[in-house]
Order: structure tokens, then sequence, then C-alpha cells
């Protein structure tokens, strides 16, 4: 369900994996579940949330203090989050700004609207991994519900194995929490997750393109809000 990438007084960093629920399911344990089991330690408390269909980096406090604090930092957008996307369609745009205020669909999908009354903004980039496979690199400013997952099939490239927006058949949805930088107590942090469930994202190509184009993201010059 998960495997422990940094223990720090204050906080455990782990990577989820995919298909994973961060609540029990009925009988199933939840990822807490799992993580307060298998660390054998009862005092956490999560402060930010991935999809069940999304892997990568989840920051996990260890006491009610810390987590108060990352509570703040998130809401300030102090937090800095990329991620990993992966579709065989091509973009709108290859790199830029998707901004528009969301709204419920019908079966438990989302959808972007023109207006921007409280919107939802992600700033991406897009390389070419391999004729017909496209890597994205995604910055969430806001944290709606599947903000990601909309945005890319708002620039018609549907992200891989999302069969509720439309992705192609794959053997998972090839979404990836990749990386977060933070400062806590005045000390900074910064952490870098490659994908390793997936048959696409640990091929070759894409790790290679990763290295080129993605292993530091903050350096990245990101298109304006």
């Amino acid at each position: 369900m998960f495997s422990l990438l940094y223990s720090d007084p204050r906080f455990y960093l782990i990577n989820k994996h995919a298909g994973v629920s961060f609540h029990r399911e009925g009988e199933d344990d939840g990822l807490l579940d799992a993580v307060r089991a298998g660390l054998q330690d009862e005092s956490m408390w999560p402060v930010h949330r991935l999809d069940r269909v999304t892997s990568g980096l989840i920051l996990l406090a260890r006491s009610s203090q810390v987590a108060s604090q990352f509570g703040s930092a998130f809401a300030g957008h102090m937090v800095e989050k990329y991620y990993l996307a992966l579709s065989d369609r091509k973009p709108q745009k290859k790199q830029g700004l998707i901004k528009g205020d969301m709204e419920k669909g019908r079966g438990g999908a989302w959808r972007l609207l023109p207006g921007v009354q409280n919107p939802a903004i992600t700033q991406f980039f897009s390389f070419s991994v391999q004729p017909g496979l496209r890597l994205f690199l995604l910055r969430p400013r806001s944290g709606k519900t599947h903000q990601l997952r909309v945005a890319m099939k708002s620039q018609s490239a549907p992200i891989l194995g999302d069969a509720l927006y439309g992705g192609s058949p794959a053997d998972r949805a090839y979404l990836h929490a990749y990386a977060l930088r933070f400062t806590l107590d005045g000390e900074a942090f910064r952490f870098v997750c490659p994908p390793d469930q997936g048959a696409l994202f640990v091929s070759t190509a894409l790790q290679e393109c990763l290295q080129r184009e993605a292993s530091a993201p903050w350096d990245l010059a990101w298109p304006k809000i």
C-alpha cells in the first residue's frame, strides 16, 4: 500500500501506491490504517490527500501542532506540489496555464467552467516521451477535487488509464505526486519521488525523459498565473 521514504521527528513522508484509498472502505483497510500498522505509530495526522488512482508523495504530521503548521502552509499555498501524468493524446497546447471554476457533473466527475470566481489553477509543461505518448509536469496552485484530472481533460489529453475522464485503457491511471518543496520551522525540504508503478512509468524512455526535463521541477520557468 505504501513505502516509507523519509522519517522526521515532526512528520513522515510516504509513497502511496496507486489504487489505494485514503480511508477505510468497508472491511478493507485504508492508507492511514496501513501506515499506522506498518510504522507501529498511532500518532499521525494527514495534512493533504491523494485520489485513489493517484500514487506518490504524502506528508503525515506526527503531532497536532505540526499538522496545524502544515495546514496553514497548504492553505497559504506555501507547499509546492508537482505531479506527473501521461496521455496518449495531443494537448491543445504544449505548456501554459489552465484556469477556471469547477462544478460537479454526473457519475462523480467534475468539469471545468469558463468562469473564474473561485478557480482551479494549474500550470503545466508537456514533453514528448515517444510517438503517441506525452509526459505532463503539473503544478496545481489550488486544491480542488480532481483538479489535475479535469485540467488534463480540458486540454483534450485525458490521463492515460483514467476511465472517469475518458482516458484510454491502461494498467493504471498514470497520475503521480512527484515532488514537494516546503519549509518547516525554518528548515527547507525538497523531495522527489520518481514513479515505480505502471509499465509506462518505469519504461526506459520515460525515465530518460524525466531525468532530462524534470529532475528539478522547482528550477523551471513556470508559466505566469
